[in-house]
């Protein structure tokens, strides 16, 4: 046992293995930068960086072959740099700048990894005098089931679109029914049957559903189009079945329908985050410089508000200057002044201040350290130079 330990503790401090780790990491971003052109920045992040493995086509071939992705690549060299830094280097006022250097790369690491694991990106789409509290996200969708007998409030079950994809039946609390996928296309584009007349027979069988014509489409990883999924779900009470509907974003408006006694909305949405707060949009503008039509700024006046708290104030919102706020960051993402609307890109990311104190540990020791050699380099000088008659 203690010669393997002893081997192991070998491989992970050795400097083949982090040479080796950084020359696969730079055919990693080589291999990206190249099917960017295809998959767009975020499929390239989801199928080479935020993963373990790469299984994608080797470039000029029609060959694949697995590959160490991001995460692997990126959790080995961390092992790899903190075992080496305990195992070899010793605390004294020589090293403390290649210390502090070290240890700044391992922060900034371990700082990707995080934002990769928990940074969440939502928008805001707000309307010039529209108040809004909560966020869509840009890629994942919900199938919200919403209550609404109620006059003065919506009672809202949202079911996460994997849940869809997976196949498994949802039995909720607050639902007096299950909700049974039948079917689910990640992508998907929607017509009336009386443009496609011929094809095969729906699988709704109440709502919308029946009169719309569902074809499948591949997934799109360009970074200018969205994926719309469509699926076919069953609603199940203790009565007997309340028909199989199709749901989509591309349907105009909720379908709505009674069970129970109760009067129910069903839509296929993107997926919401709600907030404590609400944002008011009170003015957009869109500056341009002189006598042209180049863009020279986009601002969003927004009021802020807590119910239940002081917290009321107005924030303008342009490029480069975001609004933080409750461990969110809101920045100027598009907009269309002469429509009078905005949209705030909201992102939420815990680590966001790692790679900042790593820069700042990173370049502290490396003036440190050649501050350091410097020092003592002309402190040799002086001590060798001949003395003058």
């Amino acid at each position: 046992m203690n010669a393997f330990a002893s081997k192991l503790r070998q491989f992970f401090v050795s400097l083949k293995l982090t040479v080796t780790l950084l020359v696969l990491g730079m055919v990693l971003v080589f291999w990206a930068t190249l099917a960017q052109v295809d998959l767009g920045v975020w499929g390239v992040q989801e199928r080479f960086f935020h993963c373990f493995i790469v299984t994608e086509r080797i470039p000029g071939t029609p060959l694949w072959a697995p590959f160490p992705g991001g995460y692997l690549i990126g959790t080995m060299l961390l092992v790899n740099l903190i075992i080496a830094h305990i195992d070899r280097f010793k605390f004294t006022a020589r090293k403390i700048g290649i210390q502090l250097t070290h240890a700044g790369v391992i922060l900034l690491l371990l700082g990707e990894l995080l934002s990769g694991l928990w940074q969440e990106s939502y928008t805001m789409q707000i309307g010039l005098g529209d108040s809004l509290n909560y966020s869509e996200h840009q890629r994942d969708f919900e199938l919200a089931i919403i209550d609404t007998t109620s006059p003065d409030v919506d009672e809202v079950v949202a079911i996460p679109a994997e849940l869809l994809e997976e196949g498994k039946t949802v039995q909720h609390p607050k639902l007096p029914f299950r909700v049974v996928p039948k079917r689910y296309l990640p992508n998907a584009a929607l017509a009336s049957r009386d443009e496609k007349a011929g094809g095969p027979p729906s699988e709704a069988t109440t709502g919308t559903g029946p009169g719309v014509a569902v074809t499948p489409l591949p997934i799109t990883y360009n970074d200018k189009e969205v994926n719309l999924p469509a699926a076919y779900v069953e609603l199940t009470g203790a009565s007997g079945s309340l028909g199989t509907w199709l749901v989509s974003p591309e349907l105009a408006r909720p379908q709505t329908f009674t069970a129970e006694g109760k009067t129910w909305k069903l839509v296929l949405r993107r997926e919401r985050a709600y907030k404590p707060f609400k944002i008011t949009l009170l003015d957009v503008k869109h500056d341009v410089y002189p006598g042209t039509d180049t863009p020279k700024n986009f601002s969003s006046r927004i009021r802020l508000e807590t119910p239940g708290s002081a917290e009321n104030r107005e924030v303008l919102i342009y490029m480069n200057h975001p609004l933080r706020y409750s461990g969110l960051t809101f920045y100027q993402y598009q907009m269309n002044a002469p429509a009078k609307y905005t949209v705030l890109q909201v992102v939420r990311n815990p680590s966001w201040v790692l790679p900042y104190v790593s820069c700042i540990m990173i370049s502290a020791g490396l003036i440190w350290q050649f501050g350091a050699h410097l020092l003592g380099f002309f402190k040799k000088r002086r001590t060798l130079a001949p003395a003058v008659a």
